[in-house]
């Protein structure tokens, strides 16, 4: 059994001299090489960095309007030199975009990209993401060519191929403002244009439609006058009525129809003085009123008519010898 023991412990002895010639560490019984070292290493890095990209996309996601730099920092402390790597990458599968902030210009801003827009952005060069972010920039109100031209600092004509380029992969589209028929401006593919580039739903092919208000502010009458006895009706009842009648095909709002509730109202039509229990206006309709005058004309009419001083209740003097206009 000795000889045994010290024949095991003399081939260790002398496996480990071999494996230190050649480079081989020889640890708790177990053989590994540096390529194997290597690799566990490598494992170990892309476990960490597959780690740190998905805190940093929960985060992005968390903040829709973007994440500063400054903050990113802040987060993973010591883990950053790490994070600058999923960053790039992200950056390269068009999945991250980056802008300066509007009140801090030097600070950085990173926003997450969706997996749909990527796609649509993978190609696409330095130039033409500025562009992309340019118009982005602008929301739903939109940027005409010149202010891209402006901030950009890239020519007309070669904008004009990224425009195309650009429409083409229905990244954006060409919108135009009822204030400036003429002149074009860009916006993001899938925003819808402001009320104040399209005039709302009061416009029809950027005109104002007349005939369209026109029949509406007829059938807000009809409401009115044969709907709760005449005793008045909300606006929530119009609107429920124009949806159960199906008079338009545009959908609007309290606050639209209440525009042309108010045009009937400024016109005498209608009025809105009652409330009901809610506290909701009840909309009637007008009443004619005559204010009786108590001015006599006939007190005033003497032969001297035209020769006397006149003195009105309202304080107006009339002298002797002016205008008298007045009818019989």
């Amino acid at each position: 059994m000795k000889r045994s023991r010290v024949g095991v412990a003399s081939t260790s002895s002398n496996a480990r001299k071999k494996a230190k010639s050649v480079g081989i560490k020889i640890q708790a019984g177990r053989v590994s090489s540096p390529s194997t070292a290597t690799a566990k290493s490598a494992a170990s890095t892309a476990t960490t960095t597959t780690s740190i990209r998905k805190r940093f996309i929960a985060l992005l996601e968390e903040h829709k309007s973007g994440i500063s730099n400054k903050e990113l920092k802040q987060r993973f402390a010591n883990e950053y030199q790490s994070l600058a790597h999923v960053i790039n990458d992200l950056l390269q599968e068009s999945r991250l975009s980056m802008s300066k902030g509007t009140i801090d210009k030097n600070e950085l801003y990173y926003t997450l990209v969706s997996k749909d827009v990527a796609q649509k952005l993978q190609g696409l060069d330095l130039e033409e993401q500025l562009v992309l972010q340019t118009i982005e920039k602008s929301g739903n109100m939109g940027i005409w060519t010149k202010d891209i031209r402006v901030q950009t600092g890239l020519q007309q004509q070669t904008l004009n191929k990224m425009f195309k380029h650009l429409e083409q992969r229905q990244l954006i589209k060409p919108v135009k403002s009822v204030t400036a028929k003429t002149k074009k401006l860009y916006m993001m593919y899938d925003l819808e244009p402001s009320k104040e580039l399209t005039g709302g739903v009061w416009y029809s092919g950027l005109e104002f439609d007349h005939e369209f208000i026109s029949e509406l502010r007829t059938f807000i009458m009809v409401c009115v006058r044969r709907m709760n006895d005449g005793k008045g009706v909300t606006l929530s009842d119009i609107k429920s009525k124009m949806t159960q009648a199906k008079i338009t095909r545009v959908e609007l709002k309290l606050d639209d129809l209440k525009q042309v509730v108010q045009t009937l109202v400024y016109d005498y039509r209608l009025d809105g003085n009652a409330y009901n229990d809610n506290g909701d206006v009840l909309y009637t309709m007008a009443r004619r009123v005559t204010i009786p005058c108590n001015f006599k004309w006939w007190e005033l009419a003497s032969p001297d008519f035209h020769f006397r001083t006149m003195e009105f209740e309202d304080g107006v003097v009339l002298s002797p010898h002016e205008p008298h206009h007045h009818s019989s």
